[in-house]
């Protein structure tokens, strides 16, 4: 990789970095625990289209490193890496389809976001139970990966 991808990886780490914080601060009155809008995401979209899935795997690891190092945790880790990592899986494998937008990678990925979560809190809760969460959490993660999509397609039109 050249000096120049590292310094874009490193600029949209930061944002993404910073966009994790801001989020942390904006209550939301969701049913499910755990539920936000993922606005870091919308770098996660971007990157993964612009500088591809190696560069975004990158970009998740030192994301989710950063945030759970100033504000979450061990536990915070687990859960966002899990999240990531099976939601990077997930918009790879359907990015290279012809069947769907960037709304709609984005969307799957916010699916498997919090699937991704779940199965982590199923293994920490010694419990399956906790998968009846998953209409609500993934219905949340459609919706919000739709927006994500979106505004990632706009931000891509623009660079």
């Amino acid at each position: 990789m050249e000096l120049r991808n590292y310094l874009h990886i490193a600029l949209l780490t930061a944002i993404s970095l910073v966009l994790f914080l801001v989020e942390g601060l904006i209550p939301l009155p969701f049913i499910a625990p755990g539920a936000k809008l993922g606005l870091a995401n919308i770098v996660t979209v971007y990157a993964l289209y612009t500088l591809g899935p190696r560069s975004c795997l990158f970009i998740i690891l030192l994301r989710t490193g950063l945030a759970s190092f100033f504000g979450g945790g061990p536990t915070i880790f687990l859960f966002s890496l899990a999240g990531g990592l099976l939601s990077l899986a997930a918009m790879t494998a359907l990015k290279h389809t012809a069947r769907f937008s960037i709304m709609g990678v984005s969307a799957a990925g916010g699916f498997c976001h919090h699937l991704g979560q779940l199965i982590v809190a199923a293994f920490a809760a010694e419990t399956l139970n906790i998968f009846h969460y998953l209409p609500i959490l993934g219905t949340c993660g459609l919706i919000t990966g739709l927006l994500i999509g979106w505004l990632a397609a706009k931000i891509q039109r623009q660079f």
